[in-house]
């Protein structure tokens, strides 16, 4: 760990992580020993939110509503896309933040329970993003447009990226922002955070090819849908927040895409967490430089919603 200075609250935080850590490497111990931890991580729900599983465009959604009278013109909603390498993770695992996210800010909260690779690879998990996305707009909850945004961690933060640049294309009413939490946005050169953070705690380099191979094993060629980077332009897309964290193969992702929104016109803000790790989200009141991330970003979502 000597090049990662860690706080001694972010190294205990770490340390509980890892122990759930399998021996069993198969796809199912990965996603078995992933669900451990996450459960290890989720602290009750909040009082009085009414929380309900169904289906959305034949995609399985989970619904946070609040225990505020709806606005009179719409309701303000977040569309949470969770992470996981695109391979593990699901409502459970993420209950956490959007449970958070809509008792702090009383708004609705939808999460996507999208398709996982390798079974499904790109653009599985895309395409069930965009159909959740599409479906909203007509129903069941009658939605404030100006105040529905998207948000997504890691490779939610991917597919958070991938559903504006798609919107944008077909011309289609775009979010009213989008909300990167160390996002994985692909690229065609080495960033040097690759290099730098190679062994980082919770994230190693090794482990963004890994999930890349099984994400995109059936993409000869991925494009912006696929990797947000790769994309031809930048503007006509939604303001965002980019959250990075310092120690993170994938922390000059988020930097980059930031300046290319910047470069573009386009209203960007990047937090850059400092002593930060990739998926320290869950480390919510046990890290000081966590809780920090979250003030800033319930102030961005506050502000917009």
């Amino acid at each position: 760990m000597a090049p990662y200075p860690l706080s001694e609250q972010m190294t205990a935080f770490v340390e509980k992580t890892v122990s759930f850590n399998s021996t069993d490497s198969s796809l199912h111990g990965l996603r078995q020993a992933y669900s451990a931890m996450c459960r290890a991580f989720t602290p009750p729900r909040p009082a009085g939110l009414y929380v309900v599983d169904f289906e959305l465009a034949g995609v399985p959604v989970r619904s946070y509503q609040p225990p505020v009278a709806p606005a009179t013109g719409g309701v303000p909603c977040i569309v949470y896309l969770h992470g996981g390498g695109w391979v593990v993770g699901d409502l459970d695992s993420h209950d956490f933040i959007c449970a958070e996210l809509a008792s702090t800010l009383g708004v609705l909260v939808i999460a996507v329970d999208y398709r996982l690779a390798p079974e499904h690879p790109f653009p599985a998990a895309f395409n069930d993003c965009l159909s959740v996305w599409r479906a909203l707009r007509t129903g069941p909850f009658r939605l404030d447009p100006e105040r529905t945004l998207v948000a997504g961690d890691s490779a939610g933060g991917n597919l958070a990226a991938a559903l504006c640049l798609a919107l944008r294309d077909a011309g289609e009413p775009l979010p009213a922002a989008q909300v990167l939490i160390y996002p994985g946005l692909g690229g065609n050169q080495p960033l040097p955070s690759r290099s730098e953070c190679i062994d980082a705690p919770l994230l190693a380099s090794s482990d963004v090819d890994c999930y890349h191979a099984l994400y995109l094993r059936s993409t000869r060629q991925p494009g912006a849908y696929a990797m947000p980077l790769l994309a031809g332009h930048f503007g006509g897309l939604p303001p965002a927040l980019i959250a990075v964290a310092q120690f993170d193969p994938l922390r000059d992702d988020g930097m980059l895409y930031a300046e290319q929104l910047q470069a573009a016109g386009v209203t960007a803000t990047l937090y850059y967490g400092e002593g930060l790790v990739h998926g320290c989200l869950r480390a919510r009141g046990q890290v000081a430089e966590v809780d920090l991330l979250y003030e800033t970003l319930l102030g961005y979502l506050a502000d917009r919603l």
